[in-house]
């Protein structure tokens, strides 16, 4: 986003500027309200696992075969939730219908909405909540991933020849750039100095005789 942000202002004044980004103030841009509850309330949140107190429901629900995030917070995903769920009725009921009310019962839906995945296969919910509408999304592991159609088109994993374990699967380049992609050209090295005549003799220049004579002594 700097970078994005420094080229828009150069376009507009002809002028570079150093962009100045560390890593933990990244992170604290998509801490919400946590800084601003405590300042003008005193309330500290903690940690909540994958609830927001008082969102609800948006939480991880267990299925026949694994897990499942559903984010349905808002008055018209809930009713369309409900209807998925085969309860239209819970989406008009008094303990649920507004956003305050659905905080104020946080527990009591999510436990309702669990009984009813908890029937279901991570592919039947799925299919239940891209037919009605509702933001959600398989809490993918490692073999999800590689297994994923998506991730398959997209090329995100990719495999890679190495001398140590052979044949091995790793992310890939990202972001994709349209002029100018990345590819993984090759591994990491598999053993300390695997590059050293590499490094030091075809960049640097040094002779043989100069390479043992720093691995005699320890320096490489």
């Amino acid at each position: 986003m700097g970078v994005l942000a420094a080229l828009h202002a150069r376009e507009r004044t002809g002028h570079g500027q150093v962009i100045d980004a560390a890593l933990y103030e990244s992170v604290l841009q998509v801490m919400e309200g946590l800084v601003t509850e405590y300042d003008r309330s005193g309330v500290i949140r903690e940690r909540s696992g994958s609830i927001l107190k008082g969102i609800a429901p948006s939480n991880v629900y267990m299925c026949k075969d694994g897990e499942f995030m559903i984010g349905a917070n808002k008055d018209s995903l809930w009713q369309r939730l409900a209807a998925a769920m085969g309860q239209p009725e819970l989406g008009h009921d008094a303990r649920f219908a507004t956003h305050i009310a659905r905080g104020e019962n946080q527990n009591e839906i999510d436990a309702l909405i669990n009984a009813w995945t908890c029937t279901l296969t991570v592919d039947e919910v799925e299919a239940l909540m891209t037919e009605f509408s509702v933001p959600a999304g398989r809490v993918y592991r490692a073999p999800d991933m590689i297994s994923d159609p998506h991730f398959k088109a997209r090329e995100a994993i990719i495999e890679v020849e190495t001398e140590r374990f052979g044949p091995l699967k790793m992310q890939s380049v990202f972001p994709k750039l349209s002029a100018t992609p990345g590819s993984v050209r090759r591994p990491a090295p598999s053993v300390v100095g695997q590059h050293n005549a590499e490094i030091y003799g075809e960049l640097l220049g040094l002779t043989a005789t100069q390479l043992d004579q720093l691995t005699a002594q320890g320096v490489i």
